[in-house]
């Protein structure tokens, strides 16, 4: 995504960066939606009443929470709003404990903890600076609204609904709910067009539908649900970790490819404690998981 942004900006150097991630949004929901469509087109008259509203839902919390995020970085530091969007670690616990009246269990919680101060040190979070200004409270409410996400995918009451078919409205909803963004930021209409028309901005939106939309939110959707929301968004978290990884090698081979200046980044201490700090959560969260359930013969 920060690939594509940059060569829209050489396309279409006058708009701001809502803009493009607006755009990237839209583009790649909707043409995944499509596609999607297309392949399970016999399978959607049979589309529920359940299916759709789980669908819509998702939609709108991850479509919003998009565009919270969007424009936060706009006032805020990109360190910043990558560790309080990890908030929903905080969220979810809470939530369980509200909802089961007792203490999620200790793994949890010490989990939690150790990847919230795993995310500092690899955002590089100055406590000093951080103030809660307009786009921290963005960031903040855009994590609220993931929480809703990952909470209304595994309602009891969308146990039966397939996967393919839902999705596919989340994708739609998503698509629809950020093509306004697009169209209120950009400088002229036509940039709606021109920003990712090149065969470089094509090449990465095809990578973007088919490997980071199709793939993995299917994979999500299909079993997120069959582990508990905090495991969930404790797992969500490694996010930023891989993310940092291939960062060290991935930019500059899609510099020379599209031919824009995208340098690597450098192995740092940040990564190495801060990743290290958010993979040993997850790894004692699912040792532990493990422990308590373990695999019969059968399984």
């Amino acid at each position: 995504m920060k690939a594509l942004e940059l060569v829209g900006r050489s396309n279409t150097p006058e708009n701001n960066s809502i803009f493009f991630a607006a755009l990237c949004v839209t583009i790649r929901f909707a043409v995944a939606a499509i596609l999607l469509g297309a392949f399970i087109a016999p399978r959607l008259k049979k589309l529920t009443r359940l299916e759709l509203k789980q669908g819509m839902g998702l939609g709108v919390f991850g479509g919003i929470g998009l565009i919270l995020q969007m424009d936060a970085m706009a006032y805020t530091q990109a360190s910043t709003c990558a560790f309080l969007t990890q908030a929903y670690c905080i969220w979810l616990p809470v939530w369980f404990t509200f909802r089961h009246r007792r203490w999620p269990p200790v793994i949890v919680i010490v989990a939690s903890a150790m990847v919230l101060l795993g995310g500092a040190i690899l955002a590089g979070v100055d406590f000093q600076s951080l103030r809660l200004g307009r786009g921290e409270w963005e960031t903040l409410a855009g994590s609220v609204l993931f929480t809703g996400q990952i909470l209304w995918l595994e309602r009891p009451e969308f146990r039966n609904n397939d996967v393919s078919r839902f999705s596919l409205i989340m994708f739609v909803s998503i698509a629809f709910t950020s093509l306004p963004t697009a169209w209120f930021t950009a400088t002229d209409s036509a940039d709606l067009i021109r920003a990712y028309s090149s065969p470089a901005a094509l090449g990465l939106l095809a990578l973007l539908i088919l490997l980071c939309t199709l793939v993995s939110f299917l994979l999500a959707n299909r079993w997120q649900p069959e582990i508990p929301a905090t495991e969930a968004g404790l797992l969500y978290s490694t996010e930023p970790v891989f993310t940092a990884a291939v960062s060290l090698v991935l930019p500059s081979l899609i510099s020379q490819w599209c031919a824009i200046s995208y340098p690597n980044e450098k192995l740092s201490a940040n990564l190495l404690i801060g990743g290290g700090l958010v993979l040993a959560a997850n790894i004692a969260l699912q040792l532990q998981s493990a422990k308590n359930h373990p695999l019969s013969p059968t399984q």
